[in-house]
């Protein structure tokens, strides 16, 4: 009786024929299709209410601010919690915490039904950005759990993001058709199916957490505080800087306290017994290396867009609906790069394609800054460019800082890349942003400017452009440094092994 409970106990959490990871796409339909709903919901959230704004801001009596606030609020809770979450999802379980985040989705979702004030569509914003920081980095974690090859792995998280980028190009066509004949909640409700699609896939296909592949050290709370605290002022500091300019004191004292939080966040982790986030793990060069490259795509997609946006509206004098047919080569590029992804990792290996498609991404930059003032023809290969090298990063780094932690920590490791994205997204705006506020003078949204007005703004562009460009670089060039270190140290036969599977 001794030697079975011996082996009972022996055989916790160890897989069976039964549980063995899936050899096909097809295999995991059922957990990809809940996997896939969940980044839809991320991608899609905020693209399909901007076309309601005017109509909330209508009905509500919201000013201008709280409009802000009700997109706001949901990036500031989602990217200041993702790090918290995704650490305690490592300890409790990713499919436990994936679950518990698709009820309160589910939840908030259909409780903007109800909605009759402005501050409380703001809550129920804040609900859904702990939901999505619940959720998101899990979806990126559970597809790499679900298989045991990198090929597998790398094209199941290309389909994730797809079907995410398909929402995000449909989102606002999408939310104007809902608007014609349905009240704007309904663009907000629907979250509430997507959220049950997520959790039926989600608990039919994925296995329950095993026990030997969680985190068993605790939490620690004051790491979580300041982390949280990091992130969220590092989120909210671009927004004010354009939105209050230079001169104002405000955006100054978020970007010290943003600092002063990230300074007191390393003194914790590196004195802390149990840290939220073991800042080793983080230097591993494989792990930091892609954090870099996908810092870098994020800046770049952002500062990009919002440089081109005002650009072919304000100085090439193009109508909204323009404005949207000419930003179709990111969206189309965004969408269909997808099938570039295998054919170039099984061609140059994961380490190589990661670092290439961040070039590109500089690339872009380097085309819009130099040569964006000439003509359409540069804006639109800047966008294919910056489109192409952030396509493959999205998948690349994220599958890489997967491989370079270890299997108690992916979440974790999910919610660094999704936070890399959105503080780099926030502060390529913000570069932007400023320099178009120092270089140009008057009001830039005035309906017609002066001859020495347009030569400003294209000037500031340039910079603007240019800007992005050295940042960029500077990220790509620590990723790739990085990358050179740990190929000069050598891999092992669990990495070698890897590389094999992905071709």
């Amino acid at each position: 009786m001794n030697v079975r409970r011996h082996e009972a106990v022996d055989n916790v959490g160890a897989p069976t024929e039964a549980s063995r990871p899936p050899r096909s796409l097809r295999e995991a339909g059922v957990a990809l299709a809940g996997l896939s709903a969940v980044f839809l919901f991320e991608m899609l959230d905020n693209s399909i209410l901007n076309v309601a704004l005017p109509t909330i801001g209508r009905e509500l009596s919201a000013s201008t601010t709280v409009l802000q606030w009700v997109t706001g609020v949901y990036a500031v809770v989602f990217g200041g919690l993702m790090l918290a979450l995704g650490a305690l999802a490592d300890r409790v379980g990713r499919r436990k915490v994936m679950l518990a985040g698709l009820v309160l989705l589910g939840a908030a979702s259909l409780a903007t039904a109800f909605v009759t004030t402005a501050e409380q569509l703001i809550a129920i914003r804040a609900a859904m950005g702990v939901a999505a920081a619940m959720t998101t980095p899990g979806s990126l974690a559970l597809a790499f759990r679900l298989f045991d090859e990198d090929g597998l792995r790398v094209r199941a998280t290309t389909l994730i993001s797809t079907v995410g980028l398909v929402g995000l190009a449909i989102g606002p066509t999408a939310g104007g058709f809902v608007l014609a004949f349905a009240p704007w909640q309904a663009l907000l409700v629907v979250n509430a199916p997507i959220a049950a699609l997520a959790y039926l896939g989600i608990r039919r296909g994925i296995p329950a957490d095993r026990v030997d592949e969680l985190h068993r050290d605790p939490i620690d709370g004051a790491g979580a505080l300041l982390g949280t605290a990091t992130i969220a002022l590092a989120l909210v500091a671009p927004t004010l800087f354009v939105d209050a300019g230079t001169a104002s004191p405000l955006p100054w004292l978020a970007t010290a306290a943003a600092i002063g939080m990230a300074v007191l966040f390393v003194v914790r982790e590196r004195s802390a017994r149990h840290p939220l986030l073991d800042l080793e793990l983080l230097a591993r060069p494989l792990v930091s290396s892609s954090l870099a490259f996908k810092a870098a795509a994020g800046l770049a997609t952002a500062g990009l867009g919002y440089l081109v946006t005002l650009q072919l509206q304000l100085d090439r004098g193009w109508t909204p609906a323009q404005t949207a047919m000419g930003m179709l080569p990111q969206v189309v590029v965004l969408i269909a790069g997808g099938a570039l992804i295998r054919p170039l990792v099984t061609r140059v290996g994961l380490d190589k394609a990661a670092w290439l498609s961040a070039g590109a991404v500089v690339c872009g930059l380097a085309v819009y800054g130099l040569l964006g003032r000439f003509g359409y023809a540069w804006v639109a290969l800047a966008l294919v460019l910056v489109a192409a090298g952030m396509r493959v990063v999205g998948v690349v780094a994220g599958t890489n800082v997967m491989r370079g932690l270890p299997t108690d920590r992916t979440t974790t490791g999910a919610a660094l890349v999704d936070t890399a994205g959105e503080v780099t997204s926030g502060i390529g705006i913000a570069v932007s942003g400023t320099i178009l506020a120092a270089l140009f003078t008057g009001d830039i949204a005035t309906s017609s400017w002066s001859t020495y007005q347009t030569t400003e703004f294209r000037e500031a562009v340039t910079w603007a452009g240019l800007a992005l460009t050295v940042l960029a670089a500077a990220l790509v060039g620590w990723g790739i440094r990085a990358t050179s270190r740990r190929q000069r140290g050598g891999s092992s036969p669990q990495s070698a092994r890897r590389r094999a599977s992905c071709r």
